[in-house]
């Protein structure tokens, strides 16, 4: 799979661009500040319907204007298609395919797959849990875009059910009259149903992930292994240690949350928010005997974020439809051995967009189309 053309209207800082682009390498070059990451940011958008630069749609709207609009042509074997975003910040964005009538803008995902490299990404490893959870839940929706629905539902009840908990909260620090939680039964089986949904993907994930990240780890830092994954789950603490992996079925997954669930409800009141659930895990990256965080110097961090970003190359191209690559800006964070070793590994991919500040900073083997990027132009050279 590849972006043949790339159009962005009122998309950060372009006003207007149209970018042709071919299968094989493309660099993007030019100083800091000229709209590179821009280009590559917008593929990446329509992939996951986020950016991995900002948590909301605001920032990418070009000041002034009041939406943006983010237009692919993408080729996939001998079918091409055309997809839409329209970006309205404080209303609801809109999607189209093959200029058709509107869909939803989560019936889009699939259709671009990308696997991003970003010097964001050392806070994998030295970040805090919710920079892991990103990580799996925006794979387990390129390997399974009907996920987007289960993420969206499993948000949507969390949010009903941490209402519900602070008002109890709040009445019982107040003295105010107990609060009917009744209801609050009717919420623990709607958050199990898809909290257990999406736990399993989880487990699933990080089982196929853990063999391809130790390999991927391997060539960048032969002999500085191994790599363990290891998902830490809010459930299994809470109800007796009980260990979950992929074999864990959606039944069983289920009942453990209910129990968690109301193990820990007390706490819960007392708290005003939900404690046990998808949203509270982690995934535990060590290196070693050792937690990478913490233990792991800066070369090995960098050396285990890129791991499993190759991992999770590696998993979506073993399923069929070869994602993206986008490498922005990440060469300059690397010495010269990791970045000639993350040059070798990506350059045979059916599509590999890359950013960078200087030519010199993008590795000969990475031989391609260069664009030269200055003041919102974009320049094939």
């Amino acid at each position: 799979m590849h972006v043949s053309h790339l159009s962005l209207a009122d998309f950060r800082s372009y006003a207007r661009v149209e970018v042709p682009l071919d299968p094989g390498v493309s660099a993007f070059v030019g100083p800091n500040g000229q709209g590179k990451t821009n280009l590559v940011e917008a593929v990446g958008y329509l992939a996951t319907l986020a950016s991995h630069r900002v948590s909301s749609d605001a920032p990418l709207v070009r000041m002034g204007a009041e939406r943006a609009i983010v237009r692919a042509a993408v080729v996939q074997g001998d079918r091409q298609q055309l997809v839409e975003l329209e970006l309205n910040p404080g209303r609801a964005n809109r999607a189209r395919i093959n200029r058709s009538s509107q869909v939803r803008p989560r019936d889009v995902l699939g259709i671009v797959r990308t696997v991003l490299f970003a010097p964001e990404d050392l806070a994998l490893v030295k970040g805090d849990p919710g920079e892991r959870r990103r990580f799996l839940d925006e794979l387990i929706t390129a390997r399974s875009p009907r996920m987007a629905g289960v993420r969206s539902d499993y948000d949507r009840v969390l949010k009903q059910r941490n209402t519900l908990l602070k008002t109890a909260a709040m009445a019982r620090r107040h003295g105010g009259r107990q609060l009917d939680l009744s209801t609050l039964d009717v919420w623990d089986q709607h958050l199990a149903q898809v909290g257990a949904e999406l736990l399993a993907q989880r487990l699933d994930l990080v089982a196929t992930l853990r063999p391809l990240a130790d390999k991927a780890y391997e060539q960048l830092a032969p002999g500085g292994g191994p790599v363990v994954l290891e998902y830490r789950s809010s459930v299994s603490e809470t109800a007796g240690g009980a260990a979950l992996g992929a074999e864990t079925g959606r039944p069983e997954l289920y009942e453990l949350l209910r129990a968690a669930l109301g193990e820990a409800r007390k706490r819960e009141i007392e708290r005003g928010v939900t404690l046990v659930g998808p949203h509270r895990d982690d995934l535990l990256l060590k290196l070693g005997e050792l937690p990478a965080k913490g233990y792991a110097s800066h070369g090995e961090s960098w050396s285990y974020a890129l791991a499993l970003r190759l991992a999770s190359y590696d998993l979506l191209r073993s399923e069929g439809n070869e994602p993206v690559l986008v490498l922005d800006d990440v060469f300059a964070e690397l010495d010269v051995r990791r970045r000639e070793r993350l040059a070798e590994l990506v350059a045979p991919g059916e599509q590999v967009l890359v950013t960078a500040a200087v030519d010199d900073d993008v590795p000969g083997v990475l031989a391609g189309v260069r664009y030269a990027v200055s003041e919102g132009v974009v320049e094939r050279i």
